[in-house]
């Protein structure tokens, strides 16, 4: 028959209790997860406090696949510093060094110039149209640690999405399957 007979042949027999039981016990770990991201949120001040970096412009210092640890603090962002941030217009963070640091005389505010590592120019071609310098509220924090080749799968899973259904429908069927 099969290990695909076999499976089938434990879901028929599976009773309503233990499909509410198995139920149950994957909602709470989804909830243990979204609540271990906020505490992440609130302890490092950013909004995404991990993020994998998706291209090779920080090579050699971070590959492409790597994951990178962000903390957000209040002191002054200085050149030199892998910062992450956002752009107007543009939904994936992109990771690069601060090149140059500019203060405001008549406010205080530091605005920043950033450039990837293997680029050869800075960013200003990435940002919005007329943007110079990014704003404190661009960034979404400094880079602190890194774990290299992890991020490799939110990559597969995003560029091909069949191995995104066919992990989650696996683990579903392990779910509904277990025995315990």
């Amino acid at each position: 028959m099969g290990w695909i007979g076999e499976t089938m042949d434990s879901v028929k027999s599976l009773q309503i209790r233990q499909v509410l039981s198995q139920a149950v016990s994957l909602g709470m770990i989804v909830t243990s997860a979204l609540i271990i991201w906020k505490a992440l949120m609130c302890i490092t001040g950013s909004e995404s406090p991990v993020v994998v970096v998706l291209s090779g412009s920080m090579e050699p210092g971070f590959k492409r696949g790597d994951i990178l640890f962000l903390h957000m603090s209040k002191d002054p962002i200085r050149a030199g510093e892998i910062v992450v941030f956002n752009v107007d217009g543009r939904e994936i963070p992109i990771v690069h060094r601060v090149i140059k640091v500019h203060e405001r005389p008549d406010t205080g505010e530091v605005d920043v110039l950033t450039k990837g590592d293997n680029n050869y120019g800075d960013d200003r071609l990435l940002y919005a149209q007329g943007q110079l310098w990014l704003q404190r509220h661009h960034i979404m924090g400094r880079a602190v640690g890194f774990l290299p080749y992890v991020g490799w799968v939110t990559i597969i899973m995003t560029e091909k999405p069949i191995i995104k259904y066919i992990l989650i429908g696996a683990l579903g069927l392990l779910v509904i399957t277990s025995k315990d």
